[in-house]
């Protein structure tokens, strides 16, 4: 609460209301402080320990919403009337068992061949401006059964100024997969700081975090679903637009596309639903696909590795990986129409990629004969008596016979699309948006829209045709509805390759990539046995990789590899990816094709001779070099 301009008093939240309050407790606070105690007690950690350790814990927001609470005046005065200078940890508790406190982590338990559950800490250091871990932090378990948790930790070293970090990466050991139970315990820190004015010894603290991690046996493979987190680019590294070009007021997509934030809802969807679901940081050859029934792509603006490509080939068609991609617009038409001047930074600002990263997507599908447009589709359309609202959702554009194919009436509101709008109103076709097939083992499911499963910017959600994509996707269990006979096609769905969208020549993606010019290597936040890695059956040389449309590289291949992308189009995208038609059964495994081994092999081989052939001329060479030179020292 605070005064208003006129009269009387109003109620106001955010940084900006809470920062002055905040400014105000403190200055209040160092009031108490006898001003001769002041620089030894007082200082930023100190002051911080004193808000958090003080504030009142709210009973709705969660722990990333509220931070330790409500300041609270009365109990930081007397947290500093007493204060001796220490460090501690904040927050200094997870408990699983605190919901809605320790949301997200309270909602799905721990359990065995998960990823690992990543908490990150604060340290601060009230004992002075720099300060050291003295060794490592070490986990006491109260009970035996706390022996099952394995927790790698990343920290600071060097604390300094006043605060650091400590990662806790939490996985329960294999040895535990049917343990059900509540593990207890402590992680300790040893902090030390240089002794202050008139000491001669250095000060040391012991920092305590409480843990209380709720285990359950490892859930059946039908039931874990993989987030992919790692294709999703950070905000703010560049003006990446909004996903509903309805939304004219907010033009960047700021909300971080996690399920955390904007997809927190749909987090809540799937758990109660029985599903677990687990977060990818790291490229798509870090996870092993046995272990999961889908992979969901959702939104997602960045490129892909060549390997990545191809292990999700391998793991769809081989393994019964589920794949489950919702999309978004991408027009380059349209992004070259929304540049504009930004006056902080008094420059042009103009997007790298659209709501998603189409182009990208189209590499990683096209080795199962699948690809979207770009078309930027609006509408609403009804299905099994759910009425949902598509908004800037592309088409699909490419999609193997034998799948099952949804397309409605909408309207192309693309700049390339809006003239042939206004032409042909009365005669607007179906476009295709909902796209379901099996492939080898696995079976994919691809949707042109995002927004009806974020919760930034939906107008109705899409949660029944998720829960009906999942039920496909990880148990191939077929709705009716989305498998009526009346939407199989008996014809491929084909678009030709300059008919696709392409990238833009005029952005350097590398600026904003975890891809583009980098190096792959497994993250810490994959399995610990991949940490940095090239990730699971990945046996290559690590090199950078250039931008598509840069120069293009071929990621474009099928089951029947090629080095010749003309002559693949020739041989089988003539009449829809006819050359991928084997890949498509219910039920039959397509094997692994000898290609993928024998190329590499072959290639060795003709290294190793290669070898032997310089190896033995240029001994012949050195033979001859020493015959006449022995004669003539014989001479001398």
């Amino acid at each position: 609460m605070g005064s208003k301009i006129s009269t009387g008093c109003k109620s106001l939240s955010g940084t900006s209301v809470a920062s002055p309050v905040v400014a105000g407790v403190v200055c209040l606070l160092v009031s108490i402080i006898p001003e001769s105690k002041r620089k030894e007690i007082l200082n930023p950690a100190s002051m911080k320990q004193a808000l958090v350790e003080g504030a009142a814990k709210l009973s709705g927001p969660n722990m990333y919403e509220q931070g330790a609470g409500r300041v609270n005046l009365l109990e930081s005065y007397e947290i500093l009337k007493s204060y001796e200078p220490r460090a501690s940890i904040f927050p200094g508790v997870l408990d699983h068992t605190d919901c809605p406190y320790s949301w997200p982590f309270c909602r799905q338990p721990l359990y065995a061949g998960a990823m690992p559950v990543i908490f990150n800490t604060t340290i601060l250091n009230g004992m002075g401006v720099v300060g050291r871990l003295e060794g490592s932090p070490t986990w006491h378990p109260l009970t035996d059964d706390g022996n099952l948790l394995s927790i790698h930790f990343t920290y600071s070293k060097v604390i300094w100024p006043w605060s650091g970090y400590l990662a806790l990466h939490m996985q329960i050991k294999e040895e535990g997969a049917q343990f059900s139970g509540v593990i207890e315990g402590n992680v300790t820190v040893k902090v030390s700081s240089p002794p202050c004015q008139g000491e001669k010894i250095p000060r040391r603290s012991t920092c305590v975090l409480q843990l209380k991690l709720k285990v359950v046996p490892t859930p059946p493979r039908s039931k874990r679903i993989l987030w992919d987190q790692f294709h999703s680019i950070k905000y703010p590294p560049g003006y990446i637009p909004r996903d509903s070009l309805d939304v004219r007021n907010d033009i960047l997509d700021w909300h971080g596309d996690h399920l955390h934030t904007n997809f927190h809802l749909l987090f809540n969807m799937l758990r109660d639903s029985g599903y677990y679901i687990e977060t990818l940081g790291s490229p798509l050859t870090c996870f092993d696909a046995r272990q999961y029934g889908t992979l969901l792509l959702v939104d997602l603006e960045d490129e892909y590795f060549e390997e990545e490509i191809e292990k999700l080939r391998i793991d769809v068609i081989n393994s019964g990986l589920g794949l489950a991609v919702f999309a978004d617009w991408y027009n380059v038409d349209t992004m070259v129409k929304m540049r504009f001047f930004d006056d902080n930074t008094r420059s042009w600002w103009t997007p790298v990629t659209g709501g998603a990263n189409i182009p990208a997507l189209n590499n990683l599908l096209a080795p199962f004969g699948i690809a979207f447009g770009d078309k930027i589709l609006n509408g609403d359309f009804s299905m099994d008596g759910e009425q949902t609202r598509y908004a800037s959702g592309a088409d699909i554009a490419r999609f193997p016979a034998g799948g099952y194919v949804h397309s409605f009436p909408f309207q192309d509101t693309s700049e390339s699309g809006a003239t042939q709008n206004v032409l042909l109103t009365n005669s607007m076709g179906d476009s295709p948006i909902l796209g379901l097939i099996g492939a080898g083992q696995g079976r994919i499911a691809v949707y042109g829209d995002s927004n009806c499963l974020d919760s930034s910017h939906m107008v109705t959600n899409c949660y029944w045709l998720l829960s009906k994509i999942l039920d496909f996707t990880n148990g191939n269990i077929k709705d009716p509805v989305l498998f009526s006979p009346s939407v199989k096609q008996d014809k491929p769905l084909f678009l030709e390759d300059n008919q696709l969208p392409s990238r833009r020549t005029d952005v350097n993606f590398s600026t904003y990539s975890h891809v583009v010019e980098k190096d792959l290597v497994c993250g810490n936040d994959s399995r610990f046995e991949v940490w940095g890695t090239k990730g699971y059956n990945i046996q290559v040389l690590g090199r950078n990789k250039v931008l598509p449309g840069y120069p293009v590289i071929d990621v474009g291949r099928g089951l029947n590899s090629t080095s010749d992308g003309s002559k693949l189009r020739e041989k089988g995208n003539i009449d829809g990816n006819r050359y991928l038609s084997g890949l498509y059964w219910d039920e039959v495994d397509a094997p692994l094709v000898p290609s993928h081994w024998l190329a590499p092999a072959v290639i060795t081989l003709a290294g190793i001779l290669l070898f032997l052939s310089f190896w033995r001329i240029r001994q012949r060479r050195r033979r001859r070099r020493k015959g006449p030179a022995s004669g003539r020292l014989g001479n001398i």
